[in-house]
């Protein structure tokens, strides 16, 4: 990302796709763990992460700070993210249930993913703190990157981080 950010954002379309491409081969490994720690899915983390890059890369031009396109898709992957959960649990409120005799696949794959008490205990806590905590932690992302991922405050961030890592502790402790 060479240039001033009016060149970027005004330049030719060559700028936009050596932009995204950058900013794709740096930082796509830590948007799809955020995003699987978020959904518990590899396959729709991928998705989810590959769909950020293609809007980013439609809106390029509408990017009023380029120096800002990593934080606009942390936020555009923990939204999405949302929007997937959200649509998950009405898939599985009409889906059919499963054989009394045969548990289901994406159920043996739930199970094998909660046996790690970190991780069930990570996703029994509330979404906006497991968010925070997931990009603190996993992400290494300071209070600041956080609230404007989140589009929350700084203090929101530590009020949501601070009952999170209670509450994981404290289910930690009743799972040992």
């Amino acid at each position: 990302m060479n240039g001033t950010a009016d060149a970027r954002v005004t330049g030719p379309s060559w700028d936009a796709d050596e932009a995204v491409t950058q900013l794709y081969a740096a930082q796509y490994g830590s948007l799809v763990r955020l995003a699987t720690l978020l959904l518990r899915d590899v396959t729709a983390a991928e998705e989810v992460v590959q769909d950020s890059f293609i809007a980013m890369h439609g809106s390029w031009r509408r990017l009023r700070d380029p120096d800002r396109a990593l934080a606009y898709l942390r936020q555009s992957v923990v939204n999405r993210a949302r929007s997937a959960l959200r649509h998950r649990k009405v898939e599985e409120r009409h889906a059919p249930l499963p054989m009394p005799d045969h548990a289901s696949a994406e159920h043996g794959a739930l199970e094998a993913l909660e046996r790690e008490h970190v991780i069930r205990a990570l996703h029994a806590l509330p979404g906006r703190q497991r968010e925070v905590l997931v990009l603190r932690y996993y992400l290494d992302l300071s209070e600041a990157q956080i609230a404007d991922t989140l589009g929350i405050s700084p203090g929101a961030v530590k009020s949501h981080a601070s009952r999170g890592v209670a509450t994981l502790r404290m289910n930690l402790e009743q799972a040992t």
